[in-house]
């Protein structure tokens, strides 16, 4: 079984990686497997912490602000 621990280290990262330089820099690091969404949840990104857990997020581009909508197994 899988550290949770780790989870938490790679969303912490992942919240670095934006406010430092913007969403668009998660698609540099192929770990994160970041990917737009389809179906319910288009307009939505995804970006992959383990196997098991995704943050579901969207961004509004007038002003960088990224909302955090879900961090949850994978379950779409």
């Amino acid at each position: 079984m899988k550290n949770k621990f780790m989870d938490v280290k790679k969303y912490e990262l992942w919240k670095d990686i934006i406010f430092r330089h913007g969403p668009e820099k998660l698609r540099e690091f192929p770990g994160f497997h970041d990917e737009k969404l389809k179906g319910e949840y288009a307009g939505q990104r995804s970006s992959r912490l383990s196997l098991q857990y995704r943050v579901i997020y969207s961004v509004q581009r007038d002003i960088v602000t990224v909302f955090v909508l879900e961090i949850t197994p994978h379950r779409y």
